[in-house]
């Protein structure tokens, strides 16, 4: 059994993708093809947002949107602790202060009243300038934007939205990636929306900040490339990835139906045993992992091991707690809830084209 089956996925569209695959080696446009501009018209059109612009990583798109927003030196940006190290990275890489946020219990995303605690701790203590709030939508649920939002406005503060795990989840009918100022997504193979490779994107209403990002994507570029008129990066989409994703997206509505009824089986049967994953009125989740919580993880993840059933977790360290960030001085029960998750949290086979025998002995284990 596969945690993410990527093998089926391409079985599935093996033709088609290799007929994709098959006209870029035929055209040989490998950098910023036409599938490229194709790939970033259809992923505005899906989100809702007027631009799209695709970059090399998902961790590129995050640096590539602190250079537009010009954060740097001395300023400070929230971010959830219970999250991937790249998140944080790109802030520290910055040159910027990670000030970390702790988790709701119920949906494992960034806490708005423990982000308005911290943002006011920071304003008193006067170090730091805050300049942005970096929300996660972690395991494929959106954070609480409508809450968010308003404390955005409430202190002056941009929102960026790493969409990555989110890609396909919805806030009453608004899609993740146009929520906030900025949102980002990767296209690392695992995730909701994956190619075959690295790949990433940016989303965003405005003019602006879209003008800036395609000009740093690509070292700064002016009107050619030999008239840089900023420092920038080396950060393109490659065709072939881009390529390979036009055809996924073709199906991610259908395979998004799969994931939820692959998530209400698992909420059906374990929710007796377990704390399962929380959805919130009005939301969709893209249900990137399927979640849960227990002080037993280790002692079920043995048993699925013992099975050949595949499990993960994420994340067993939080950004407070990684030694990167030893100097910023933070302490053990800083964090109470995202500490707590950190030691209980175990994720299950979650992909498209699992068989319901699949989830069938997942569960038998588990309850076992």
């Amino acid at each position: 059994m596969q945690f993410i089956d990527l093998a089926a996925q391409y079985q599935h569209l093996k033709s088609k993708i290799d007929r994709r695959i098959q006209t870029v080696l035929d055209h040989g446009q490998y950098i910023m093809g036409p599938e490229v501009l194709e790939l970033e018209n259809q992923l505005a059109d899906y989100v809702g947002v007027k631009h799209v612009i695709s970059c090399a990583n998902g961790t590129d798109a995050l640096t590539l949107v602190l250079m537009a927003l010009g954060i740097g030196q001395g300023d400070g940006v929230l971010v959830p602790t219970f999250t991937f190290f790249a998140s944080a990275e790109t802030v520290a890489f910055a040159g910027a202060t990670p000030v970390f946020v702790d988790s709701d219990p119920s949906t494992f995303n960034i806490c708005p009243v423990d982000l308005e605690k911290r943002i006011q701790a920071i304003q008193s203590e006067g170090k730091l300038e805050l300049k942005a709030i970096m929300t996660v939508d972690l395991f494929g649920l959106p954070a609480n934007y409508p809450a968010i939002q308003k404390i955005a406005d409430k202190y002056g503060l941009k929102i960026i939205s790493d969409s990555a795990q989110g890609f396909g989840g919805e806030i009453n009918g608004q899609r993740a990636g146009s929520f906030g100022d900025i949102a980002t997504t990767s296209f690392f193979p695992a995730k909701p929306l994956g190619c075959y490779g690295d790949g990433g994107a940016i989303f965003t209403n405005n003019d602006d900040y879209a003008e800036l990002i395609r000009c740093y994507r690509v070292h700064g570029k002016g009107r050619d490339k030999y008239d840089n008129v900023r420092i920038g990066v080396n950060s393109r989409l490659d065709t072939l990835q881009a390529a390979i994703l036009l055809e996924k997206l073709a199906v991610f509505p259908d395979e998004l139906e799969k994931r939820k009824a692959l998530a209400d089986s698992y909420q059906t049967q374990l929710s007796n045993t377990f704390n399962t994953p929380q959805v919130p009125t009005g939301y969709l989740s893209s249900w990137a992992q399927y979640t849960l919580v227990s002080d037993n993880r280790d002692d079920y993840i043995a048993k699925l091991k013992e099975k050949g059933i595949p499990s993960m977790v994420y994340y067993s360290t939080c950004m407070h707690q990684q030694t990167a960030f030893d100097r910023l001085g933070y302490q053990r029960d800083d964090f109470p809830v995202a500490e707590k998750l950190a030691k209980t949290v175990f994720s299950l086979p979650m992909h498209p084209y699992m068989s319901e025998a699949e989830q069938e002995q997942v569960v038998k284990v588990l309850l076992a």
